[in-house]
């Protein structure tokens, strides 16, 4: 059977964005320099770390997490990363607004899923057989897996920043039992793995 965990960087606050995310501030009004200091900064501290958040087969985000773009395509946009991104697999985007697939350079090929999180895991699932599929964010797409019981491990990389409102981890998710499997703190950020418990 597939394993499904997801890897964030937040706020000691619990946000992953902030408000307002535009094309020219993909995380808002948070400040992403602090949020990911730690991946620019210190990227030889956290090597095993930088290199888990793209370890899997599959990989599966939100529409907000590919683009600031609302409602029908801007078919110019093909996501944040340039030509090629960093996953290398299969992406799958959730979206109201069906898209052609779109293969990039590097082996990542993003299509795009309207039938909500369930359809995206099981494409995700044929994909990888019993492999890795990484939610990779951002906050509202994680929370959905996480409300409906879809993820096995929660890594979260914690930047000492407060963001104070915005795209925030766990809202309208009932309590979860979490096992802590893992920490490790380094100098710009504070790295916590969780098993959750069913």
């Amino acid at each position: 059977m597939a394993f499904v965990f997801a890897s964030l960087s937040v706020s000691v606050d619990g946000f992953v964005a902030g408000d307002n995310l535009t094309a020219e501030r993909p995380f808002g009004d948070a400040p992403a320099d602090q949020l990911h200091r730690w991946m620019f900064e210190t990227p030889e501290e956290n090597s095993a770390e930088i290199d888990a958040i793209v370890d899997a087969d599959a990989f599966i985000m939100g529409r907000n997490m590919f683009g600031p773009i609302r409602g029908q395509w801007d078919m110019s946009w093909t996501g944040w990363w340039g030509d090629d991104p960093p996953y290398h697999k299969p992406v799958f985007v959730l979206t109201h607004h069906a898209r052609e697939d779109l293969p990039m350079a590097g082996g990542t090929t993003f299509h795009f899923v309207t039938g909500g999180i369930h359809e995206a895991l099981d494409q995700a699932r044929k994909a990888t057989g019993d492999g890795r599929i990484a939610i990779a964010g951002g906050a509202a797409t994680v929370n959905q897996f996480l409300a409906a019981g879809l993820i096995d491990e929660l890594n979260l990389q914690i930047s000492p920043v407060t963001v104070g409102s915005g795209q925030r981890l766990f809202d309208g998710v009932p309590p979860l039992n979490l096992e802590q499997i893992g920490s490790r703190s380094a100098s710009l950020v504070t790295h916590v793995r969780y098993r959750i418990v069913r």
